[in-house]
């Protein structure tokens, strides 16, 4: 039994891939006969809002997917993140980053020794307090983490055991807000989240949160990896994909039940309802590649 969570950002629709991975997080915490969970990730207040949380909340209810307890929302959590920083820094864990977006792609793109490939080498980590005032003058600092390069492993319900090295990643940005790594590993701790499932494009930062998990002294979690839906090229799905909401296929004549039987059937479930999905749903019977979407193929 392990209590699972679902965490969308409120910036627009959810397309059929976000959708299918909320059905996908109802199936596992319905399977193990444990609870789902529902957090709004809403830390960023230019793309999120109300409205869009609303439409999000409408779109998972006509499919099946419900929810145990209260909404928790991050745009309410600024005190707990900085609980949790304030813990790092008290560690000596921590230190300002003022790499602007393309120093940290170039110096992200130099091969380092230890390190994977595109992983931040610590440009920042050494400077002088007075090197490290002097950039203050023209540009705020982003707060990131001395990991020291650690390989964290883990095993993944879907996708197998991984090993990953974990580079010294942000954990506040330079506007201040709590990053996503960072809110991610408190709020599942406050809802007591036992089982992780999304996306597997969300995979390869896993360590990151394991690594924040145990320097915190928070308690660990399962995960569970799911497969993207892509269009044609293989990329991530976008509006100019077509239709790829819930609204935009309604508009085309699928009903909501074919929606759900369609996405079921892309991981291979047999089903026409959540409902019916629970007795035969297996994890590990999940598939690991991507899915091709095509509003065509109904």
């Amino acid at each position: 039994m392990a209590v699972g969570r679902y965490a969308p950002s409120p910036t627009g629709d959810l397309h059929v891939g976000n959708l299918r991975t909320a059905l996908l997080a109802w199936l596992f915490a319905h399977h193990d006969g444990d609870a789902l969970l529902l957090r709004m990730d809403d830390l960023d207040p230019a793309t999120s809002s109300l409205e869009h949380e609303c439409r999000q909340l409408d779109d998972l209810a006509a499919l099946g997917v419900t929810f145990d307890g209260p909404i928790l929302r991050q745009s309410e959590r600024t005190g707990a993140y900085g609980d949790a920083i304030g813990q790092l820094e008290d560690l000596d864990l921590t230190y300002p980053c003022f790499c602007s977006r393309r120093e940290i792609r170039e110096a992200a793109s130099a091969p380092h020794v230890h390190l994977p490939d595109g992983a931040y080498p610590g440009t920042c980590a050494a400077l002088s307090t007075a090197e490290r005032a002097h950039k203050a003058e023209s540009r705020p600092a982003a707060l990131r983490v001395r990991a020291k390069g650690i390989e964290v492993s883990f095993t993944d319900r879907v996708y197998g055991p991984h090993e990953i090295v974990v580079d010294d990643f942000v954990v506040r940005r330079n506007d201040g807000v709590a990053a996503y790594n960072l809110a991610s590993v408190v709020d599942d701790a406050t809802q007591g989240v036992e089982e992780v499932v999304r996306g597997a494009d969300l995979l390869d930062g896993t360590p990151r949160q394991i690594w924040l998990r145990d320097t915190l002294g928070l308690p660990p979690v399962e995960h569970a990896h799911v497969p993207l839906m892509v269009n044609a090229a293989g990329h991530r799905l976008a509006k100019r994909d077509g239709a790829v909401t819930r609204t935009e296929l309604l508009d085309l004549g699928w009903t909501d039940a074919i929606l759900v039987e369609r996405l079921l059937l892309s991981v291979g479930i047999t089903a026409s309802t959540l409902t019916d999905a629970t007795a035969t749903f297996e994890p590990a019977a999940l598939p690991t590649e991507p899915t091709v979407w095509s509003a065509e193929d109904r």
